[in-house]
């Protein structure tokens, strides 16, 4: 079988080459492969430039980790507000929270009229709806 092959001298090289090249590629790691990457930088750059280009690289990467930090401190003001007695700095909402889903439309009224700090006793829910309106409109 061997003999078509010796015959063309091309064929045999180009799959010794193949499976040299196979062998190399598995065989490199990480670590080999950054310093593969430092020496071609150093052969197309030359020594002078690339100080000039590692500057470069982290002057980028510092002003990538400030936007960062610039944008992670704009969204958590965006989520927090201050609130106006001077409190703690955490985002309120208007009233009390709720335990659970309210069973019947006098107990939603109740919990909207408590959360906007309505007196709600003793009034009908028509007599709470438009105070619950009242106060929202202004």
């Amino acid at each position: 079988m061997l003999a078509p092959y010796c015959k063309s001298g091309r064929v045999v090289r180009r799959e010794m080459l193949t499976l040299l090249f196979s062998a190399f590629q598995m065989n490199i790691g990480g670590s080999e492969w950054i310093i593969v990457l430092l020496l071609a930088l150093f052969l197309l750059f030359g020594t002078k430039k690339v100080p000039q280009i590692s500057k470069t690289v982290g002057r980028a990467m510092g002003e990538y980790q400030r936007a960062q930090e610039l944008l992670r401190k704009e969204i958590e003001n965006a989520t927090t507000a201050t609130t106006p007695l001077g409190g703690d700095n955490k985002m309120h909402f208007m009233g009390t929270g709720t335990n659970g889903p309210v069973t019947s439309e006098h107990e939603k009224l109740e919990t909207i009229a408590q959360s906007l700090k309505i007196d709600y006793l003793g009034k009908t829910d028509d007599e709470i709806r438009a105070l619950i309106s009242k106060r929202i409109q202004g």
